[in-house]
């Protein structure tokens, strides 16, 4: 049988999922999750190469890397040439390594795809390995596919992947982006891989509710990307796209917002002075790419150095805490949970406890809607754009269909009803309806 599914590798989460021509099947592939048909992104690999993804990767993680020791050894990286006038000669170059370190915890592997070089981060040194982003996303994609082929009983060839409506605002990144990602599924196994639009694929699985033509704008918000299509849905001889469009903003940039404006200084800003190397690690904190590589011999003693002088030692400690002592995840997963929780709440708290780090802070859905107010005129300014483009006015869509996660942000969900009026504001399923839709595309083709 020549088996085909459909994968959505999402910045958040992933799914698996495969039709026969009737139903949609959502493959449960993570069992120790509180929806198995849903796996966090996430990817963790050991000193001696095991990898694991998911809620496997978080537990170990844990259990192998908070309040542990470590050992610094020097360790010869390479030679640096210098050649000037007269003048030529080589210097050996050193780093400080953890040997103790068991393993490295990666998220966001979706924003490092779609960011590549532009953002400054093509890859990272695991131990002896240096991983690519596209090798990053090979290893995930590659225990997706075991994992779907131990519960289906049989190989999986082909893959219908989604994709954002843009990786990127240059044409040249966005189709390198697409390569990357192409390259990594056929390194993992599959011997075919097609690509739909994450919203139109969301959009399919929408239509199988359908009994007649409807004009519909999908509204897929996920962890990376905002994606919107417009749609002419109801009957696949007269299906039709308006117009789609979308944005590099989402959950993930929302949670970086809340550490920003609201918990950095916990840990030292604004109460340092002239300190600048200090300065950097206070501001690295929001970004999940550096601060793991910040946990250096010569970091450490600028921290306790200014301990050590009175600068701000309760939130220069809680900063170490949150370097050494492997907190940063937990502090990204409270932040998360804290914006998760503003969807149904008006104010919450976001804690985060440790050796040396006692972090408390009331958090309202106001200060979260002010925290992210540029980022919502950016993105009214895409939907308002998309709209133009589809040559349709707000009047002649017949339902707006909110899925992804950062979908139930309620600040959004209000955007569109002034938009489109509130009846026509539909929920699908916020976490499988674009892997349903790829199944069904793959289904299909």
């Amino acid at each position: 049988m020549n088996l085909k599914v459909g994968i959505d590798f999402g910045t958040s989460n992933s799914g698996v999922a495969v039709f026969d021509g009737q139903q949609v099947r959502l493959l449960t592939i993570e069992q120790k999750g509180l929806m198995p048909e849903v796996v966090k992104s996430i990817l963790y690999i050991t000193r001696d190469g095991r990898q694991y993804i998911g809620q496997d990767a978080v537990e170990l993680y844990y259990q192998h890397n908070i309040n542990r020791q470590r050992r610094y050894i020097k360790q010869w990286a390479g030679e640096i040439t210098y050649t000037g006038a007269d003048m030529h000669y080589v210097r050996d170059v050193y780093v400080y390594v953890d040997e103790l370190k068991p393993g490295r915890l990666l998220q966001y592997l979706k924003t490092a795809l779609r960011k590549g070089p532009s953002s400054g981060y093509e890859g990272t040194q695991i131990f002896d390995t240096y991983y690519r982003v596209g090798d990053l996303v090979r290893v995930y994609l590659a225990e997706l596919k075991r994992r779907a082929e131990e519960i289906l009983g049989e190989p999986i060839r082909d893959v219908t992947l989604g994709r954002p409506v843009k990786f990127s605002e240059s044409p040249e990144l966005d189709h390198k982006a697409e390569d990357t990602l192409r390259q990594a599924a056929l390194a993992a196994g599959f011997r075919s891989v097609e690509f739909e639009f994450e919203p139109v694929a969301a959009a399919y699985y929408y239509e199988q509710s359908l009994s007649k033509p409807e004009n519909v704008l999908i509204f897929d918000f996920g962890g990376g990307t905002l994606d919107i299509a417009i749609m002419r849905l109801g009957n696949p001889r007269d299906r039709q796209i308006y117009a789609s469009g979308g944005i590099d903003i989402a959950g993930s940039d929302f949670d970086r917002a809340i550490i920003q404006k609201r918990l950095l200084h916990f840990f030292g800003l604004g109460s340092i002075g002239e300190f600048p190397e200090i300065q950097e690690m206070i501001e690295a904190i929001p970004d999940w790419m550096v601060l793991p590589e910040l946990s250096t011999p010569q970091n450490r003693n600028a921290l306790q150095k200014a301990i050590c002088a009175g600068i701000a030692p309760v939130q220069l400690s809680a900063l170490e805490a949150l370097i050494y002592d492997d907190m940063a995840f937990s502090l990204y997963g409270q932040v998360e949970a804290a914006k998760i929780a503003l969807s149904e709440q008006g104010v919450t708290t976001i804690m985060l406890q440790g050796k040396n780090i006692d972090l408390w802070e009331l958090y309202s859905r106001f200060q979260f809607e002010n925290d992210i107010r540029e980022e919502r005129e950016k993105i009214e300014a895409v939907l308002a754009e998309t709209i133009r483009v589809s040559g349709l006015e707000p009047g002649q869509i017949d339902a707006v269909v909110k899925t992804g996660g950062s979908s139930s942000i309620p600040l959004f969900t209000a955007m569109l009803g002034q938009i489109f009026g509130v009846g026509k504001i539909k929920e699908s399923s916020r976490f499988s309806s674009v892997v349903a839709g790829l199944a069904i595309r793959a289904g299909k083709s």
